[in-house]
């Protein structure tokens, strides 16, 4: 089983980064890797009930992913038809290329932090479409971000989800994890940035900005409002889930709900087919579904190799044949380009005890940094990156040619400054 099991997983994954030479959409190839996997696993195990329950716990868990990125991506959608987006691209006036990557990857650092990296992604991509009209410049853009995002969100207990479980679990403490990590994050993210810095010159060629204002329907007030409500109810979701434990989920339904009846109010005066592209249902239709389904796809796969054990043996092969923490967490850090953080996170969480390990121990503070920033070096690695190629498709190739040396770079460079910053502590 476990031999099939891999087979399918390797070969659905290679579908997806042969993409443009099979002719074959990576979101095909992703919903039947899924599928096949949990056919795979089923067939073989006698308690069939079991996996099903499994299966249905896994689904339960993707679904708040799926609906936090649907709530997410409509949210952002509905800000671009109100050209909330404009409104930040003026504040952001430099063309020079050199500057434009350093705000930008400052920017993406510190809303990922605030918020977390799957919305930054989304927003900032949907800002850098404002900002850079030539595709193949902006795609360079979109892959600092992926790797800013996740840095950003490594050194917060709310930027990244494996962050956020190691928070939960009672491995870290949100103020040491913030002081231990930020140095490390950043470095992450300056290195790349100094290395590309190097080798790009020249300005890049802004979106000619363009409003609706016919009968006085967009103007600049409802177009600052919308921005300000939407950037606003991104922010307020992980405060609305650390208030009710709820998972996020929720906090952006309730948000994307709020939003709704605002645009309604601020809109009623007019007729139907006259605002109806600034409407939220409008938005609903333009946001960009195979990239959801995608998404479902390589999270299905993912949960059928760790519901079968396939990850935690993995995990545990690793702590018996290499020993060495630092080596583990690293490696653990480079299998999350391939496989999904959250599951070796979690296989990590139960290989250590926390009477072995305690709260803010060297291996749980690494393993933060390692897990939310290694998915940065495959396109795929990371929620950020399966945003990011799903809304400006890029090419798996592509990314691993322009973008996966520079996260390479940064992700080691990072773990050095940790672990030197932790044997000067101690």
């Amino acid at each position: 089983m476990i031999v099939l099991l891999l087979t399918i997983f390797v070969l659905g994954y290679a579908a997806i980064a042969f993409e443009n030479a099979i002719k074959i959409n990576k979101t095909a190839s992703a919903l039947i890797t899924g599928v096949l996997c949990w056919v795979v696993y089923i067939f073989f195990t006698a308690n069939k009930l079991a996996v099903n329950d499994s299966l249905l716990k896994h689904l339960g868990d993707i679904s708040g992913i799926l609906f936090f990125l649907l709530g997410a991506m409509t949210i952002v959608e509905l800000i671009d038809a109100h050209d909330g987006f404009d409104t930040i691209a003026r504040f952001v006036s430099s063309t020079n290329k050199r500057s434009l990557i350093w705000i930008v990857g400052f920017l993406s650092f510190f809303l990922s932090a605030i918020l977390d990296n799957l919305t930054t992604t989304i927003v900032m991509v949907s800002l850098l479409r404002k900002l850079v009209k030539n595709q193949d410049d902006r795609l360079l853009f979109v892959g600092i971000v992926v790797i800013a995002a996740n840095a950003g969100g490594a050194w917060t207990p709310i930027g990244d989800v494996t962050t956020t479980m190691l928070w939960i679990g009672g491995q870290i403490s949100s103020s040491n994890i913030m002081l231990k990590l930020f140095l490390p994050s950043l470095v992450c993210l300056i290195v790349p940035l100094i290395v590309v810095s190097v080798s790009i010159k020249g300005n890049v060629e802004r979106v000619e900005i363009q409003r609706f204002v016919s009968s006085g329907l967009l103007s600049k007030s409802k177009q600052t409002k919308i921005l300000i409500l939407g950037i606003l109810i991104l922010v307020l979701v992980p405060m609305f889930k650390m208030a009710t434990h709820l998972p996020p989920f929720m906090g952006m339904m309730l948000g994307l709900g709020l939003l709704w009846v605002v645009t309604e109010i601020m809109h009623r005066s007019y007729d139907y087919e006259e605002k109806k592209h600034l409407t939220l249902v409008s938005a609903l239709h333009n946001i960009d579904i195979s990239s959801i389904l995608f998404f479902l796809g390589i999270l299905m796969s993912i949960a059928a190799l760790e519901a079968s054990g396939i990850l935690t043996a993995i995990a545990l092969g690793l702590s018996k044949s290499v020993g060495n923490l630092s080596v583990i967490v690293m490696s653990i850090g480079l299998s999350s380009a391939v496989i999904d953080n959250v599951p070796l996170v979690a296989a990590t969480q139960g290989m250590y005890s926390l009477g072995q390990y305690p709260m803010d121990s060297y291996i749980w503070e690494f393993l933060a940094y390692c897990a939310g920033t290694g998915g940065s070096i495959l396109i795929i690695g990371s929620a950020a990156g399966v945003a990011a190629m799903g809304m400006e498709k890029i090419d798996f190739f592509w990314y691993i040619k322009k973008i996966s040396w520079l996260a390479l770079m940064g992700f080691f460079s990072g773990a050095f400054v940790y672990i030197v910053f932790d044997m000067l502590l101690h």
